[in-house]
């Protein structure tokens, strides 16, 4: 394998995250917000980041004017989006063509036609000028000393509709000079088989170089990605984690997961594959949006194991049922603890968290009672890592890790003559040979009974000011009582530094939280480095 640098052209990995992927409902993207996602995309080794259409909307054009004096890109080169010029105009005349030169760019994509019936239909123009619109529009573009890629949009479509036509959009954007062809299944309904038969049939009648830009409704982008690189595409269109319109695009990391690893075939820097989760999480962040936890590659779960037959063969190798080592794309295996778990699953937790149970068979056989006996309650480990070391360390020291003994809590929730007036919570306890009552008050029951246990402790344990919780989640469980069954509630804190995740489970939704923040509470001590007390 040969190392790419911004040199090497031979392969392309193109981003369109800024522009394709911030049409997905829900992302609303600033410019600065641009600006940091392109300096992602550029650390992690895109040889191409499309920006947005200059000239279309304001926030594209301020895009392309800071960035070139705000980005210094390593690898990346800045691509500018538009159209072909307008029927019955001339190239040279264009204001968006225009907008386009001015943006700066040293790459423009332009869409194209490619359709038959989107040409009459949509643009209201003959086939034989659509052809002109884009032998005009790309000679003109390099003549100007732009690089120009052409996206033949609908063009899945379009062949099979009129294989002619289509074929006849793609050689002569090649003959005016377009670097790359781009065939794109917009609609999304596309399989692997088909997109790899048109590609090499449209490769051999055409000599172009030939892209792939797919969109994900049937489930295949990435797939058809593949496909086409199979059958002679050498560059492709992508976005982080697949985000885009309706269903979202090919999703770039599996793309590039899938190219590097399963292809041998190197399309990025060297080094830079092994920051792929870092950078997928990071542009999540950036675009508001939870990371999917089942992502191929870079998921949280993407090489977590729960079933005990899994962790009985990962314990003598982990390749037995892992695809690739995780550390390649900088992710990490993690071990689920729960009612299906094994004393193979409990050991290598346990080795996860610090703790050697391989030696003593009696121990690593009590946490799984244990962890079985809990989860018949309703409890569950697998979101709750916190307190199953916590559990882990109950039977490993013998007996509970404590830095306060508890004499009572309660909450009241108050309700005046003009509806809810708020909670309050009083909480009585003894630490370090001191009876402490605190009172708290707070937006919900919990909250008060958090503020109220701060109170109580802070002026003991001072690393308490740091934490926060930063998630809860609810849910009731399976029950025959109605409003009387079990709750299950989890609990994330952080400290500024790592998370943590607790749970607890009682008849009612503040027990069971009292258990889950008593748990994130004593984990949060004992990762601050201070010893139990009690």
């Amino acid at each position: 394998m040969t190392e790419v640098t911004r040199t090497d052209d031979s392969f392309h990995v193109f981003d369109t995250t800024l522009r394709d992927g911030a049409q997905r409902e829900g992302i609303n993207l600033t410019v600065a917000d641009k600006l940091a996602i392109a300096r992602h995309l550029d650390e992690f080794g895109v040889g191409f980041i499309e920006g947005g259409w200059p000239g279309a909307n304001p926030r594209d054009t301020e895009f392309f004017a800071r960035a070139a004096t705000e980005l210094e890109l390593e690898h990346a080169r800045l691509v500018a989006f538009g159209a072909t010029r307008r029927a019955g105009g001339r190239a040279a005349e264009d204001p968006q063509l225009a907008a386009l030169v001015a943006s700066g760019a040293p790459v423009i994509t332009l869409v194209a036609k490619a359709h038959d019936r989107h040409v009459e239909l949509a643009l209201r123009t003959t086939l034989d000028e659509n052809l002109e619109m884009v032998r005009d529009s790309v000679e003109f573009l390099r003549s100007q000393g732009r690089r120009v890629f052409i996206d033949c949009e609908h063009f899945f479509d379009g062949y099979r509709a009129n294989p002619e036509y289509a074929v006849s959009v793609v050689r002569t954007a090649h003959e005016a000079g377009a670097d790359v062809v781009v065939l794109c299944d917009t609609n999304g309904g596309m399989l692997p088989a088909g997109v790899r038969e048109i590609v090499a049939e449209v490769l051999a009648r055409t000599g172009a170089r030939l892209g792939i830009h797919a969109q994900d409704d049937t489930g295949c982008a990435v797939a058809n990605t593949l496909a086409a690189v199979d059958a002679g595409a050498t560059h492709v269109q992508c976005t982080a984690n697949g985000y885009g319109e309706r269903v979202g695009n090919a999703n770039l990391f599996p793309v590039v997961g899938a190219l590097e690893i399963k292809y041998d075939r190197r399309v990025l820097p060297a080094g830079r594959l092994a920051e792929m989760t870092r950078i997928s999480h990071a542009i999540a962040e950036l675009v508001n949006l939870t990371p999917s936890t089942h992502q191929p590659y870079v998921g949280f779960s993407a090489f977590a194991h729960k079933a005990g037959l899994h962790a009985s063969a990962i314990k003598v190798d982990p390749d037995l049922y892992q695809h690739i080592d995780p550390a390649r794309v900088g992710n990490t295996m993690r071990m689920l603890v729960s009612d299906m778990a094994g004393r193979a699953s409990v050991e290598l937790k346990g080795k996860e968290l610090g703790y050697d149970l391989s030696s003593d068979r009696d121990l690593a056989g009590r946490v799984v009672a244990r962890v079985k006996e809990q989860e018949n309650l309703g409890y569950t480990y697998e979101s709750a890592d916190a307190s199953f070391e916590l559990l882990l360390r109950d039977e490993v020291r013998g007996g509970r890790d404590r830095f306060y003994t508890l004499e009572s809590w309660r909450t009241i929730s108050e309700q005046g003559p003009k509806g809810f007036t708020g909670n309050e919570a009083t909480v009585k306890l003894w630490a370090k040979g001191e009876r402490r009552i605190a009172t708290g008050e707070g937006n919900g029951p919990v909250n008060a009974l958090d503020q109220a246990l701060r109170a109580a402790l802070e002026g003991i344990y001072p690393p308490l000011a740091t934490f926060e919780l930063v998630d809860y989640k609810v849910r009731i469980l399976e029950g025959q009582h109605g409003t009387g069954s079990k709750t299950r509630v989890l609990i994330e804190s952080t400290d500024g530094a790592a998370t943590w995740s607790t749970v607890g489970v009682a008849d009612n939704v503040v027990a069971a939280s009292w258990l889950a923040l008593e748990d994130a509470y004593t984990y949060g001590l004992i990762r601050a480095g201070l010893e139990p007390t009690e």
